[in-house]
Parts: C-alpha cells; sequence; structure tokens
C-alpha cells in the first residue's frame, strides 16, 4: 500500500514483511535501540539496556504468528521503519517500532503511526490500539501522548534475567500499557 507524501518524505511503501527482510530488520531494531549506532536518533535505550533488542528468530515469530504483521516501510525501494501489529479482539497492538537513526526527527514516525492506526481500524476493525513502553522513557511516552496516547498507569515487570530482552542498567524497568481510542 503507498501513501502519499507527508512534508517532505518522499513516497513511504508499507508492505508486510516475509522470511527474506528477517536479517535487514534486525539490523534496523537494533541500530534503533542499542549500541552506537542507535545515539544517532532519539529513541536509543542505550543507556538503560545493553545487548539485543531482538534476534532473528523473535522477528522470524511476529512474522508468522496468525494475527501478527510486522510491516516493512520503504522509501525509494530501501528500509527506513518497521512495525508490528497484532489483533487482540477489539484492540490491536503496535509494537517493535523502529525507525533508521539518521532519519529520525524528520516525521516518519508520525505518519507510519497514523497508517499503522488506519490498517488496523480497516483490516481488523479494532476500536484502541495499545502499546507497552518502559516507563522510564519520558522523552517518547510525551512523544506517544502528542499522537494521541494515553497513560493507563498500569504497569508489567521487565522480564530481568532474560537477555533476550537487552541487559538492564537499572533496576527500576517496568513497562506500562499506553492506549488510543482508535474511534
Amino acid at each position: 500500500m503507498d501513501i502519499a507524501p507527508a512534508q517532505d518524505l518522499g513516497r513511504l511503501t508499507f508492505r508486510d514483511a516475509d522470511d527474506a527482510d528477517v536479517p535487514a530488520l534486525v539490523t534496523l531494531i537494533e541500530s534503533a535501540y542499542r549500541g552506537d549506532s542507535s545515539r544517532a536518533g532519539w529513541t536509543t535505550e542505550a543507556d538503560i539496556l545493553q545487548g539485543q533488542r531482538t534476534d532473528p528468530d523473535g522477528v522470524r515469530q511476529v512474522i508468522e504468528t496468525p494475527g501478527s504483521r510486522l510491516l516493512v516501510v520503504e522509501r525509494g525501494g530501501v528500509l527506513v521503519a518497521c512495525c508490528q501489529l497484532e489483533h487482540r479482539g477489539e484492540a490491536a497492538y503496535f509494537g517493535m517500532f523502529a525507525v533508521r537513526p539518521e532519519l529520525q526527527g524528520e516525521g516518519l514516525g508520525k505518519v507510519i503511526i497514523a497508517e499503522a492506526e488506519r490498517v488496523v481500524r480497516a483490516d481488523w476493525g479494532a476500536a484502541e490500539m495499545h502499546m507497552t513502553v518502559i516507563s522510564v522513557r519520558d522523552e517518547l511516552i510525551a512523544w506517544y501522548e502528542r499522537r494521541g496516547y494515553r497513560r493507563t498507569g498500569r504497569l508489567t515487570p521487565f522480564p530481568y534475567g532474560d537477555e533476550r530482552f537487552g541487559i538492564p542498567q537499572r533496576d527500576d524497568l517496568q513497562f506500562e500499557l499506553l492506549v488510543k481510542d482508535l474511534g
């Protein structure tokens, strides 16, 4: 699916990921959140988490799970972003959102999340979009709030000891559920 340009972003193309995309998607997601490359953007988690953000098995699982989609976002045939959408009854879950660090701050994120919301309303009839964000990520939560998401105060523990999710650099990490009414 194509969408019209927003600001000066050029034409973005959205499509469902397949197995051939897995290596590039892992690289994109890691670059947006972990390690020195992530510091080029503002979504880095490098100061609170070390280690991996995802791996090929995790990405493949999102692609292959029924009711789940991993959207690949390309500009000019080049992978620039991705996001996970999962059908959860009346709601949809938004996750695994990554934009190439050097492109962050150009407005891509706003366009991508708006398209993700449109897709889950149109394809699944979702009335709400849910996501979880590490609760200490104040700047990121504020960005989502400006997009209409609200904090719920519903917290779940960070999976300490499971290095598939990274190696915490602090002991106060937990996830907070954010919700947006798509009506």
